[in-house]
């Protein structure tokens, strides 16, 4: 009997009892591990195990690939018309929004994030997304191409078959949708594999999941660790594509087990050390609650957090002031309970991470302006942290630290910061603040950055393609581009005539 998750919500924002399977879902059953051995599920707001979940084993990768294939032979992929899936995926999308307050609860439980984000942000755009790519199961045409009178050519779009997809921690239930709304409105069918730290959410969706009428095997949900799970999914010669979204270390070993598989398939959304541009004619209030955001929601733990703030040499100081005052009034506290603006770091690991590089600063010469300590005694939370005094080579300057940790630098002119901006191996996303717009888009297009905000931070729509350059990744979340991730083009001739 596969383990199941209990608990009683009394909340500023939530009152109820939630109940669910936290086994495996394989071929549209929840299910116990080959190996019968579970995972804790733990609390990050009191360090205290709140549950466990099944683990999984590369034997049940095997198991879920076997179901996944059959589903795409007999129920899925080319058996099942665009439209069809469509209206599975919006199905699905009215469920979850439907479910939001409890879907919301168990994210804030589970990961840390506030209930207001996990709410308004993360479960409001799980919705929007399958909702966006149920909209495009019928729509991802190919094309008639004109050769010769005697000849009709065209192309078909389609899916590769069984992808593998490993998603992160820090939105647990956003990148399930990230990553299950394009292949699924393509045709595939999914092995995917949650973070081991935060399991609890895309379970529950995928209960929904059955609900909405999605047939056995088309998702299958391993839990389990990178190094087993993770590692028989990248590496698996049955499946054609792999979607990983966490760090970059962890990338290039996703892409160096793909390739010496199957050469598989690779999409890779990665790390990130995002410049935050502030120049001298910016409105100073909106960029400092821009740049507030920045580094901050979602407690720092964001790939495109904008944690390198450079403020023009003659605003340095006010802004500085300003900024500061305004960091001071963020509220660390249960994530659950109305008023709290920062939880807690998502484990242990990440919280001694995060603290590690705070003192590898202090020790570099870098001044801590505000913060720089935990905060509490219970639960891994630690306070909004900025450093000045830096160098270009510090650890904290290059290197990404995914918590509530920024630098401010002060800049000189427009070349300047395009050099300091564009001097690292990350290139995720970046932010430009300026009312004089032509200075801002020359800016924005000189960066070299997947994403650019001007005159705002951190934000991402479904329609609107979200990647990075250099080392931050390879192709396309969100938008058009992402559908082209989990098809193939395939090119039809027909010889109209007897002619050679």
């Amino acid at each position: 009997m596969p383990p199941s998750f209990s608990f009683d919500f009394d909340t500023d924002h939530f009152k109820g009892k939630v109940n669910f399977s936290t086994g495996l879902f394989i071929n549209g059953k929840f299910v116990d591990g080959s190996d019968n051995t579970t995972i804790d599920v733990i609390n990050p707001t009191t360090g205290k195990k709140i549950g466990v979940v099944a683990e999984g084993t590369p034997k049940d990768v095997d198991l879920a690939v076997a179901a996944a294939q059959k589903a795409y032979d007999t129920v899925w992929g080319l058996n099942c018309p665009g439209f069809q899936r469509g209206k599975l995926l919006m199905k699905w999308a009215d469920l979850i929004e439907e479910h939001i307050d409890e879907l919301a609860a168990i994210e804030s439980l589970d990961n840390g994030k506030i209930f207001v984000d996990a709410k308004g942000f993360d479960i409001t755009e799980v919705a929007a997304t399958l909702r966006y790519y149920g909209g495009w199961a019928d729509k991802n045409h190919g094309k008639v191409i004109e050769t010769h009178d005697d000849k009709l050519g065209y192309t078909r779009h389609e899916p590769f078959g069984v992808v593998g997809q490993i998603i992160p921690w820090n939105f647990p239930l956003l990148m399930f949708a990230w990553k299950l709304g394009p292949a699924l409105a393509t045709g595939n069918t999914v092995v995917i594999k949650p973070s081991e730290l935060t399991p609890l959410s895309a379970l529950r969706c995928t209960e929904l999941a059955i609900q909405a009428g999605i047939p056995p095997g088309v998702i299958n949900v391993v839990n389990g660790y990178g190094p087993t799970v993770g590692q028989a999914i990248s590496s698996h010669p049955k499946i054609e594509k792999v979607a990983f979204t966490g760090s970059t270390l962890v990338g290039r070993e996703i892409m160096r087990q793909a390739a010496l598989s199957n050469l598989k398939n690779v999409t890779l959304e990665l790390g990130g050390k995002s410049p935050n541009v502030i120049f001298d004619d910016a409105n100073l209030e909106d960029a400092i609650e821009w740049a507030v955001h920045g580094v901050y929601f979602n407690h720092g733990q964001t790939c495109c957090a904008g944690t390198r703030i450079y403020v023009q040499a003659s605003i340095f100081d006010k802004f500085q002031e300003k900024f500061v005052a305004r960091i001071k009034a963020i509220q660390l506290g249960d994530p659950l309970k109305t008023g709290t603006k920062q939880g807690p770091q998502v484990s242990q690991t990440q919280f001694d991470r995060i603290m590690g590089y705070i003192e590898d600063g202090k020790k570099a010469g870098a001044t801590a302006i505000i913060g720089g300590k935990r905060h509490g005694t219970e639960g891994y939370f630690i306070e909004p942290t900025i450093f000045t005094n830096t160098k270009p080579d510090m650890r904290i300057v290059r290197e990404e630290i995914f918590g509530p940790v920024g630098v401010l630098v002060k800049f000189e002119d427009e070349d300047d910061i395009v050099h300091i901006a564009n001097d690292t191996m990350y290139g995720l996303a970046a932010a430009v603040f300026s009312q004089n717009i032509s200075r801002a888009l020359s800016v924005a297009h000189r960066l070299k950055a997947g994403t650019v905000w001007v005159n705002c931070c951190n934000q991402i729509h479904p329609q609107l393609a979200f990647g990075g350059f250099k080392q931050s990744g390879i192709g396309r979340e969100l938008g058009e581009y992402a559908l082209a991730n989990y098809t193939s083009v395939k090119t039809i001739h027909v010889h109209l005539t007897g002619k050679k």
